[in-house]
């Protein structure tokens, strides 16, 4: 296995969509979603240790995760929890993360991948990845995996990229925001978009110096605690001046900006578990087409439904049609999968009423 292969597993997120399962406390990543027996981010560790060394896979998290990374990942040593004290979006913690890990190997390429992504075809996915660390290293790129349209989606952002090549690395001309329904068809129609998945591969080198490029007064930041990363004055270092980093995104703090940047279509099928529809889609049905996780169901008259508990409870549903079901603990959320967005408004409605306690 190649040691200048590192990864950037990005596991800070809440997940407030998947509520009531998902909590601050205990958020979507470290829960065994689809029922497989691995939670979130043990599969997708493993499926990034077939292609890196286990020692060589960066956590990035909220410091109020760092025990429960631990616990689910006992391969994992303290110095690879990359630890965040404040929530500053995407663009901080991987200029961070890539700091010290270049402080470590200079010739790192790496991968930055959310751990909350369902991938089917796992060898697929590490051949793709393997495509664009052999271009990283050889070149001075910003890399993405693209995902191919199967409908007009407006909850992605969308990659344009040059259609004139026929190589499968294509030049990026430019990010689009997430569409309304008519520009997404029009996008499909073009042949040239793919959705974008936040996955990115690049190397140590060409990461940092995007930073340095695009956004000096970010890696300044970071920049004067480069004798103190990876010793025992880090922490301290990153407490005190952390919370001083914009609130800005990968995707604009450089990719947008940069003139480097490339994607290969994926040839595995993916999906960002955004939502509960999100992981009903993913989930074998019953003859109904209900999608059941750890329930034992009497269903009667009832179709459609994305239905979650705690293991082998019983649940009876009579005349119920594309609703989510999910019972936790003080909480039951009955509600319906077409209007899945307004979970996260009703969350604050919960917190509102009941307390913080239950969100």
């Amino acid at each position: 296995m190649n040691k200048n292969y590192y990864a950037i597993l990005m596991a800070g997120g809440v997940g407030s969509r998947f509520w009531p399962i998902s909590t601050q406390d205990f958020p979507k990543q470290f829960h065994d979603m689809l029922g497989t027996g691995d939670t979130l981010i043990q599969k997708t560790f493993h499926r990034l240790a077939d292609l890196i060394p286990k020692e060589n896979i960066f956590i990035l998290t909220n410091e109020r995760y760092n025990d429960l990374v631990l616990e689910q990942l006992p391969e994992v040593e303290q110095r690879q929890v990359v630890l965040e004290p404040a929530m500053r979006n995407t663009a901080p913690c991987i200029l961070y993360a890539s700091l010290k890990i270049q402080k470590e190997n200079p010739d790192a390429v790496m991968i930055v991948a959310p751990s909350d992504h369902w991938i089917e075809d796992e060898k697929t996915f590490s051949k793709n990845v393997q495509q664009a660390f052999d271009y990283c290293e050889n070149n001075d790129a910003l890399m993405t995996l693209g995902i191919q349209p199967t409908f007009p989606n407006t909850g992605y952002g969308y990659i344009e990229f040059d259609k004139s090549s026929a190589e499968a690395i294509k030049t990026v001309n430019q990010f689009r925001e997430k569409p309304d329904y008519e520009t997404a068809k029009s996008f499909i129609s073009q042949g040239n978009f793919l959705w974008n998945a936040g996955i990115f591969m690049w190397s140590a080198k060409s990461v940092i110096k995007a930073f340095q490029n695009n956004q000096p007064e970010l890696f300044k930041l970071f920049e004067s605690g480069i004798p103190l990363y990876n010793t025992e004055f880090e922490n301290e270092f990153i407490k005190e001046n952390y919370p001083n980093a914009e609130n800005v995104s990968v995707d604009y703090a450089i990719m947008e900006k940069s003139a480097n940047v490339h994607v290969i279509a994926a040839e595995f099928d993916w999906n960002d578990l955004g939502t509960w529809g999100s992981l009903y889609d993913k989930l074998d049905k019953d003859e109904s087409g209900n999608a059941v996780v750890n329930a034992r169901t009497l269903a009667e008259d009832a179709s459609g439904n994305m239905i979650r508990t705690k293991k082998d409870k019983i649940v009876v549903i009579d005349g119920l049609q594309d609703y989510i079901v999910v019972d936790k603990e003080e909480v039951l959320l009955i509600f319906p999968k077409s209007k899945e967005q307004d979970i996260k408004m009703t969350l604050q409605q919960v917190k509102d009423k009941f307390g913080e306690q239950y969100g």
